[in-house]
């Protein structure tokens, strides 16, 4: 990505909502230089599954002829939907052409929340099939990281994380039930914020996968993740407070047993610990008691989801991928054996609050993988193991805070040897959202990392991302 891009590429959601409030710009010229970077961009990394185009440029027109902008919050600012989620007038593709539901009538609630704060949707961000997979692909394309096309940019919000890593938009929405927010801003170097359960609405699939799925977005700064957050959670934005000095956990203790954190894993848990005590806080070591009984509960809700989603959509299941047959297969098994409970849900999600008054910490710090990004590949015509253990294998630490229904989120500490990023999670008890962005607040102040990946995108002379 050599061309020098429009001036307003690759300016943050607050630079352009400011500057479109105070008419240094207008939306719909924001939009369309941010449609140019896309059919430049998106040849390659394969982020969207549909870019709306015209329908954009109409949209911000009428953002452009609203008299008081000063209540919009995401004025003009050119944001991805997460293609599981209803975008009126757009298919909810749900991951693949198989279980693709039709043209959506009304927008979901938090789209909904999007648009009323001046946000302009461009179009809608591609996952893998049924949002079950940290990889992203489908027999159409296989969506690629801007920091290096030979890996992936995780999942199941992949795209959405492609895109902002890339500059397609400076901000995304995401959905998370296992991981599906923080692992892919991990693999991108971005913030990725899962709120705790019950914040922003849900209504996803059949039951919002059993309570695990959350709302959120993927951002290159905590400024923008903030205001993102805010506005889905139905919040007036209010400016971050920087955290007084907290008790903070640190954990490398993986939740699967036989996989542990690689080296630039547990150094950048390390280097957060750092920044953590030159902010003034105290840090300890508290590792949470991952029984063995919650990973085993966790896969069953994990196949047990799939199920339902398909039961309830009335699907051809014979139209899914091998990967997802089998998934959909075993969560109607793990079902029928009375493996998929409300108890132990509610029981680990005790057992997780009780976790920071046992410790006296007000927060925990972990890993946000074990290893790097797989290769990009065609998984979706992998075998189900193949996929598994590839999952398992590199991002382990997430589920269990779905599970628990607590808020968590992903920050980037630094670099990996081979140049991908790195980053830790910072997990709270419920409430905590605006905290853990406080405090990855902190970081960005002490650390600040590259919003974009290298060559993503090239800005024009004079533009307000580096004004």
């Amino acid at each position: 990505m050599q061309d020098i891009m429009p001036t307003w590429v690759g300016a943050t959601a607050k630079q352009i909502a400011r500057g479109v409030r105070r008419g240094d710009i207008s939306a719909t010229q924001v939009v369309a230089d941010h449609l140019e970077h896309v059919a430049r961009a998106d040849a390659d990394l394969a982020a969207f599954r549909t870019v709306r185009g015209g329908e954009a440029i109409t949209e911000a027109e009428k953002v452009d002829e609203q008299e008081d902008l000063a209540n919009l919050p995401l004025a003009g600012v050119p944001v991805a939907v997460k293609e599981n989620t209803p975008v009126a007038g757009l298919p909810t593709w749900n991951g693949s052409a198989a279980v693709r539901t039709p043209v959506a009538e009304a927008d979901h609630e938090v789209v909904r929340r999007l648009r009323g704060a001046g946000a302009v949707i461009l179009g809608a961000t591609r996952m893998p099939e049924l949002g079950l997979w940290a990889v992203t692909d489908d027999d159409t394309a296989v969506t690629r990281n801007p920091w290096d096309p030979r890996r992936t940019p995780g999942g199941s919000s992949g795209g959405a994380a492609a895109a902002v890593a890339g500059g397609l938009v400076p901000m995304a929405h995401g959905n998370d039930g296992l991981g599906s927010i923080r692992i892919p801003a991990a693999c991108c170097g971005l913030v990725g914020l899962k709120p705790g359960r019950g914040v922003v609405p849900c209504r996803l699939g059949a039951d919002d996968w059993f309570g695990l799925t959350e709302h959120g977005v993927l951002a290159g700064t905590v400024a923008d993740a903030a205001v993102g957050f805010q506005v889905l959670a139905g919040h007036r934005p209010e400016k971050l407070v920087p955290p007084q000095r907290l008790r903070v956990g640190v954990s490398l203790r993986s939740p699967v047993r036989g996989v542990s954190p690689d080296a630039p894993n547990r150094d950048a848990v390390a280097a957060a610990g750092r920044l953590l005590a030159a902010a003034g806080h105290d840090t300890v070591p508290a590792d949470p008691v991952y029984p063995t009984a919650l990973g085993l509960q966790g896969i069953a809700t994990w196949f047990a989801a799939a199920a339902a989603d398909v039961r309830a959509s009335g699907l051809d299941r014979r139209r899914l991928q091998r990967r997802s047959r089998r998934h959909v297969a075993l969560g109607e098994w793990a079902q029928r054996r009375g493996y998929v409970r409300q108890a132990d849900r509610a029981a680990w999600r005790e057992r997780s609050i009780g976790f920071f008054a046992d410790h006296s910490v007000d927060l925990l710090l972990t890993p946000a993988l074990a290893g790097p990004p797989p290769e990009a590949m065609a998984w979706s015509g992998r075998s189900w193991l193949a996929n598994m253990r590839a999952n398992i294998r590199y991002a382990p630490y997430a589920a269990p805070w779905n599970i628990a229904g607590l808020p968590a989120l992903v920050v980037p500490v630094g670099r990996r040897p081979d140049g991908l990023p790195v980053a830790v999670q910072l997990v709270g008890p419920p409430g905590s959202e605006l905290l853990l962005l406080g405090v990855a607040g902190q970081f960005e102040m002490q650390a600040p990392w590259a919003r974009h990946a290298p060559g993503y995108p090239r800005v024009g002379t004079g533009s307000p991302a580096v004004a």
